[in-house]
């Protein structure tokens, strides 16, 4: 994964309060700060469970076959463009707490170490299928521009 300029003590700026202000590495707050639930909630988005429809790859958690239909007919069969919609994620629209808007390093940080995550879980549940993921990162001008999606690329007609 590439890493964002900057160190977790930019991206997580409460480390630095700990101690009396003499901070505290990523590890230690997770031990002191961390929940259970959490984790587990972080664990379906980060390492989700994906299935296969009509030739498609989709997060379970978001197909729904009646929206699949609707996407067909409005996008004409395009494939791509059906899985693009279906299967994106607006990094920023994560969390609930309006409130706490991220940074824009906290999205791309976030961002980048899903679009990893994803590609490595997609290679591991479809070996030999060529799926791209994509992490929309360039010239986005608001946070919730940055947009993480994936899609399964059409086999090469005529390929052996």
């Amino acid at each position: 994964m590439t890493r964002p300029e900057g160190s977790f003590a930019e991206l997580i700026p409460e480390l630095g309060e700990w101690n009396g202000g003499a901070g505290i590495d990523v590890d230690s707050w997770i031990a002191c700060v961390g929940n259970w639930k959490h984790a587990i909630g972080y664990g379906r988005l980060f390492w989700p469970e994906f299935m296969e429809h009509d030739g498609c790859i989709f997060r379970v958690s978001m197909f729904d076959e009646p929206h699949y239909t609707q996407w067909q007919e409005m996008l004409k069969g395009d494939r791509r463009g059906i899985q693009a919609v279906m299967n994106h994620l607006h990094i920023a629209d994560m969390f609930g707490d309006t409130s706490l808007m991220p940074t824009e390093a906290q999205v791309i940080f976030v961002g980048r170490m899903l679009k990893d995550i994803w590609t490595a879980k997609l290679a591991r549940d479809y070996p030999g299928m060529e799926i791209a993921v994509t992490f929309q990162e360039k010239g986005c001008t608001d946070l919730r521009d940055y947009e993480l999606t994936f899609w399964r690329v059409p086999e090469k007609q005529g390929a052996v």
